[in-house]
């Protein structure tokens, strides 16, 4: 299990763990937590197994991604650093897979999000998933990219069904593909005490909702990860595990906004 480092930056309690599972030779999920003069963030990579260097293909995104974000003048928002910072790891792995014939179709799904103050934004592209904890109720934030997703969201699928459906985990965006790639833009503001949660699919396909908001609740980032790749692991774990958590400083400071629904806080969301 790898474990990144710690940057609480801003008081802000952030950690993210990876693990091959139980059934995979190699770990192709990458995961990491950053920091910037005036912000921090985390990230969370899968890379496509279905193609040979899905694990180069997350470990590039992420670091790339990071790299991108630090270079980025501090005078842009967090926003735009993020989202110029996504495009440039997807031209960085489509431009390797295309020089080097053994990694020719790699790719990998991307999640990222970045904190400042109490200023929430992220990007997404593919079925890694972004969910929200406030006083116990859990709400996933990003889409799933994949082809029963697609059709749970017109109707022609119910989630049941998707869940375990052989198109569950085919992929319908992802980095690496394409030299431009759609990416999922998301900004809002969090409260303190707030958790956010990112993971991969070898996570949320073996957890509900309800056991995932149990396992990240009142408890600090780095054990979240923990009990949340220990309970996937605990269920066999047939696909690489990663979670990356962060945990909102309980002393935002001035500006920060009251706790209250959800709906409350719903700043904009756009794709």
């Amino acid at each position: 299990m790898s474990v990144a480092a710690n940057p609480n930056a801003g008081d802000h309690d952030f950690a993210s763990k990876t693990d091959r599972g139980r059934v995979r030779a190699v770990n192709e999920d990458f995961c990491a937590t950053f920091t910037a003069l005036d912000c921090a963030g985390l990230v969370v990579a899968d890379g496509v197994s279905s193609f040979h260097g899905g694990d180069t293909a997350s470990r590039v995104a992420v670091e790339v991604l990071i790299a991108a974000f630090l270079a980025e003048p501090s005078s842009q928002s967090p926003a735009t650093r993020l989202y110029r910072a996504v495009q440039r790891a997807n031209i960085t792995v489509h431009d390797q897979a295309l020089d080097n014939p053994e990694l020719r179709s790699m790719a990998t799904t991307l999640t990222a999000l970045v904190l400042r103050g109490d200023e929430l934004s992220a990007v997404h592209v593919g079925d890694c998933r972004l969910y929200w904890l406030r006083a116990g109720e859990l709400r996933q934030l990003t889409r799933d990219h994949t082809v029963a997703a697609e059709r749970t969201r017109l109707g022609i699928m119910s989630k049941a069904r998707a869940r375990n459906h052989p198109d569950r985990s085919t992929l319908t965006r992802c980095l690496g593909r394409e030299l431009m790639c759609r990416v999922d833009r998301l900004k809002t503001r969090v409260c303190a005490g707030d958790v956010l949660l990112v993971c991969s699919d070898g996570v949320h396909g073996l957890l509900d909702d309800r056991e995932i908001a149990a396992l990240s609740d009142s408890t600090t980032a780095s054990l979240a990860c923990d009990r949340l790749i220990g309970a996937a692991n605990d269920r066999g774990a047939p696909d690489n595990v990663t979670a990356a958590v962060v945990r909102v400083s309980q002393a935002l400071g001035v500006g920060a906004r009251p706790p209250g629904p959800f709906s409350a806080l719903w700043h904009r969301i756009w794709r």
